[in-house]
């Protein structure tokens, strides 16, 4: 009888990518409290922290021969409920805001209170763009990481059960996917 193959979701996947990504700030912090370690150097522990982690889910879930269920809601509906903001091109949007000036002391108060309340419900404004523009890197990168993960998943037919060939094909995508940044981060600190 032919064992049935194991799917993990889509969203579970991720949820524990943010939970290892919360280990990884912890622990680098805390290991690093009582020493002065650098910038680059805290990059390389967590990096390093999170290239084992995927390295360890990797070779266990080619072993194991699992597989990826896409069960995370459709972008689709997010993109409809963010339609509203302008695009860059259209600057029909943006207006000049006058500034007028008043020689009459009470006056002024009432401009500046005005002015500063305009700020306050600009600087509102700007948070919820800021806060949709992370909601949107973050669905972006769940689908990259997702397709990623299922392009790995694709080949657990021929490692199911071959923990050599499990083991070589996680190395390969580990360094594929995580290798880079220390390449960069490298680059970055010898041409410094």
């Amino acid at each position: 009888m032919k064992a049935r193959k194991t799917y993990l979701r889509g969203k579970s996947v991720f949820i524990v990518s943010l939970i290892v990504v919360g280990v990884t700030i912890l622990t680098v912090y805390l290991t690093g409290i009582h020493y002065h370690r650098s910038v680059t150097t805290n990059f390389y522990w967590s990096l390093g922290i999170i290239a084992f982690s995927l390295f360890s889910f990797l070779t266990y879930g080619l072993f194991k021969g699992v597989g990826i269920k896409d069960n995370f809601p459709s972008l689709q509906e997010a993109k409809d409920s963010v339609d509203f903001i302008p695009s860059v091109g259209d600057n029909s949007w943006v207006t000049e805001i006058p500034v007028p000036e008043v020689e009459n002391p009470i006056l002024s108060v009432l401009v500046w209170i005005g002015m500063t309340i305009l700020i306050i419900i600009l600087l509102v404004f700007m948070e919820f763009i800021f806060w949709v523009s992370i909601f949107l890197l973050l669905a972006m990168l769940y689908w990259l990481y997702f397709r990623a993960l299922r392009l790995v998943f694709s080949i657990s037919r021929k490692t199911i059960g071959d923990f050599g060939n499990s083991v070589i094909y996680a190395l390969g995508y580990t360094l594929l996917y995580t290798g880079w940044i220390f390449g960069i981060v490298y680059l970055a600190e010898v041409l410094r």
